[in-house]
């Protein structure tokens, strides 16, 4: 399979050579063209001054001798050969049968007995105005003829070998110059197409280095890009940094995912273990004191309530990664931070509560999912923070978008904790709770095409911030 390189050159020889044809052809074709002009103007010119100067036959006759004269002194005549140079131009007179006529004592040469008998009607050539080409012995001859007052018609022909020969000659050296051209132009491809194509070898030795698994390897920028190749890089470069991103995103699920799945093993495991060493008791019949068996029975509901919430948040969480549709309607978030703070009072009636919740302030979205994110940023408040932290609970609506913040004034996070705050299972401190709270809260946050934040620091408390699309007014 040959290379794109070697299909460019060929292309680009293959059209010059056709360029260099078509150009010899018309060149070769107009300069026969001249040049036989020129020899049938000379012809014409010799036939009308024949006619204009009125010349007896005498005079014919005397210029007919010197045109044998000279014809048997060339080398194709009978005289002496090599005395005198071959004249291009003969003469021959014709009778009205066309049979060569002798002029004075002199007969007709053989090449004018040859002209004559190349043409078939002598006077159908005088009366034609343009000369006419004629073979004789072989040679290529222009011919015309001029017909006298007394029937006699005088044959004139040049021979067009000198031209024949100066166009083999142009030939030749068109053929050898478009030889050198194209091979010039072989060589010079070649170089520019090594160049220009060494972009597209990059990105073949950048597509295996990514095949062999180096995903950082991008393709590098020529000295002098086309555009065309540019915006190829640039396109390439863009898609392997998203397959690079892709790739590391797809790792980074991947062990989260074995980490959610290594976790929720360990929290489901706790609760059954200790269910399945009561029921063992029992079965064992080792509780038979009723305290000990109302005790026993009272931590098996209790376990199997810690299972079913964990199985429930799990449940919900894999609902969130589907992206479900939300049940959405019109929201007075004002009205569920009330709601939310009377829960928190009575649960806690010792804790310090502020409420910024005045006014309505509502939002297009899912009632229930709401309510779920306000009761686990409560319940972390209450699980994580001692009984008498003051806590804010404030919902604002600025530049389009409701915000509903969460503060409390508990011990805070330090860095490392609140950057995995949202992850599935995290109990910052190895606190209580499943840890799938706030990563409920993230994903509810989402699914409405919200944002949420922490702002944290040790002994500065942690408030949680939720960013929600503002309602438009109608």
């Amino acid at each position: 399979m040959s290379s794109l390189r070697a299909k460019l050159t060929w292309v680009n020889v293959a059209l010059l050579a056709l360029g260099i044809a078509v150009a010899t052809g018309v060149s070769i074709m107009g300069m026969r063209h001249y040049l036989l002009d020129n020899v049938d103007a000379e012809l014409a010119q010799s036939r009308d001054s024949l006619l204009s100067a009125g010349l007896t036959m005498k005079e014919i006759e005397r210029l007919s001798e010197l045109g044998i004269a000279l014809d048997k002194l060339s080398p194709g005549g009978k005289g002496s050969a090599g005395a005198l140079p071959r004249r291009d131009t003969m003469f021959v007179a014709v009778d009205k049968k066309g049979e060569p006529v002798a002029v004075g004592a002199l007969a007709p040469t053989p090449r004018q007995r040859s002209l004559a008998a190349a043409v078939d009607d002598p006077a159908a050539v005088a009366a034609e105005s343009q000369p006419q080409g004629v073979t004789v012995d072989g040679d290529s001859h222009r011919m015309v003829g001029a017909r006298l007052d007394d029937g006699t018609t005088i044959l004139m022909a040049s021979s067009t070998a000198d031209v024949q020969s100066g166009i083999r000659k142009a030939l030749k050296l068109d053929a050898a110059l478009g030889v050198v051209l194209l091979g010039l132009l072989a060589v010079l491809t070649m170089v520019s197409a090594h160049h220009r194509l060494r972009p597209l070898e990059d990105m073949v030795e950048t597509a295996s280095a990514i095949a062999d698994g180096d995903l950082t390897r991008r393709v590098p920028s020529s000295r002098a890009p086309a555009m065309e190749t540019e915006q190829l890089r640039l396109a390439l470069n863009s898609m392997l940094h998203q397959v690079e991103s892709a790739f590391e995103t797809r790792e980074r699920s991947s062990a989260q995912l074995r980490r959610f799945v290594a976790d929720a093993s360990h929290e489901l495991r706790t609760p059954l273990s200790a269910i399945r060493g009561y029921l063992q008791l029992y079965g064992k019949g080792m509780l038979r004191d009723p305290a000990e068996r109302t005790r026993a029975w009272s931590r098996v509901l209790s376990e199997t309530d810690r299972m079913g919430h964990l199985v429930d948040e799990l449940l919900t969480l894999a609902r969130l990664d589907q992206q479900p549709e939300l049940s959405l309607k019109s929201v007075d978030l004002s009205r569920l931070v009330r709601d939310a703070a009377e829960d928190l009072r009575a649960q806690e009636p010792q804790r310090p509560l502020t409420v910024r919740a005045d006014g309505s302030v509502l939002v297009r979205a899912d009632e229930s999912g709401l309510r779920q994110v306000l009761g686990n940023l409560l319940a972390n408040v209450r699980v994580h923070t001692p009984a008498d932290a003051p806590v804010t609970l404030g919902v604002e609506r600025e530049d389009g978008v409701v915000r509903l913040r969460v503060a409390d004034e508990g011990p805070g996070l330090p860095e490392e904790d609140a950057t995995r705050v949202f992850d599935r299972f995290f109990r910052a401190g190895g606190g209580a709770g499943s840890g799938l709270g706030m990563a409920i809260v993230q994903g509810v946050v989402a699914a409405h095409g919200g944002e949420v934040g922490v702002d944290t620091a040790p002994g500065s408390g942690l408030t949680v911030t939720v960013t929600l699309p503002a309602q438009r007014a109608n």
